[in-house]
């Protein structure tokens, strides 16, 4: 069973980017769609961005425009490039399989968005 371990966050003040990586421990490329969420304390987890395995991506409104998902089949890691950061940004962000989630959640990755 693939597990997920997240990585790159941070940090960051109102404006600044980061770079999320999610690297699988098996192949993503079996995956119809894998998604990034997040939560924030107190909130229910959220999707972010999902991306199938054709490329096409899709993202909610708080986001659009401001983050872009990507893969690397080969490497089997998912990316997610987050521009113009938001305090509302600020949550432990995750990936896996969308809409299931069915496999088991990695420990995750803390973005802070300081304002």
């Amino acid at each position: 069973q693939v597990q997920f371990v997240e990585s790159g966050g941070g940090l960051v003040q109102a404006g600044e980017s980061l770079r999320l990586s999610c690297e699988a421990s098996g192949s993503i490329s079996s995956i119809s769609s894998i998604g990034w969420f997040r939560q924030a304390p107190g909130k229910q987890r959220e999707v972010v961005a999902t991306i199938r395995t054709n490329g096409l991506a899709n993202y909610p409104s708080p986001v659009k425009g401001r983050f872009t998902i990507s893969k690397d089949d080969a490497k089997n890691t998912i990316f997610l490039q987050m521009n113009h950061l938001k305090p509302e940004d600020t949550a432990r962000y995750y990936c896996n399989s969308f809409p299931d989630r069915s496999l088991p959640w990695g420990p995750g990755t803390q973005v802070t968005v300081s304002s």
